[in-house]
């Protein structure tokens, strides 16, 4: 299978990163070997406010974050929601996104993350989509300083 063109300037990666404060990270692990864990990681100690999601460790802690089981629960608006998810849970996840009060600037979907519908329709909602990206990797790639 091919996958589609998703070919995003570096500008417009960058200026997302240089954005972004607040990042929800749907399908955080507990694990220290999970990639979800690692950017995790990453991300809290490149400065961003991330928080964990994964309704099977609600209310625990990854990296000394308190787990919420759905987006709904996040009590303040995110800029950014970064799905570490499989690309059939996409859907869902982005009916949910549209239906909260204030929708993120981004929906970041992870390596091999596509959902091509999905996307459109967040497209449709003025919020911006990376699809197949990882932050972290984007983050080493272009060179931008810890925070």
């Amino acid at each position: 299978m091919t996958k589609p063109d998703m070919s995003y300037p570096d500008e417009e990666i960058l200026t997302i990163l240089k954005e972004v404060k607040t990042i929800a990270l749907i399908g955080a692990s507990d694990k220290d070997d999970r990639p979800s864990n690692e950017v995790m990681k990453f991300l809290l100690t490149h400065g961003y406010d991330v928080i964990p999601v994964n309704p099977l460790l609600k209310d625990q802690e990854i990296a000394g974050r308190k787990v919420v089981a759905s987006l709904k629960d996040i009590n303040k608006p995110v800029d950014m929601v970064d799905i570490f998810r499989k690309s059939e849970a996409v859907e869902e996840i982005v009916d949910e996104i549209l239906a909260l009060n204030h929708s993120p600037k981004v929906i970041w979907m992870q390596l091999d993350v596509i959902d091509k519908k999905s996307a459109k329709k967040a497209t449709k909602a003025g919020i911006k989509v990376i699809m197949d990206r990882c932050p972290k990797i984007e983050l080493l790639r272009l060179n931008v300083v810890k925070r």
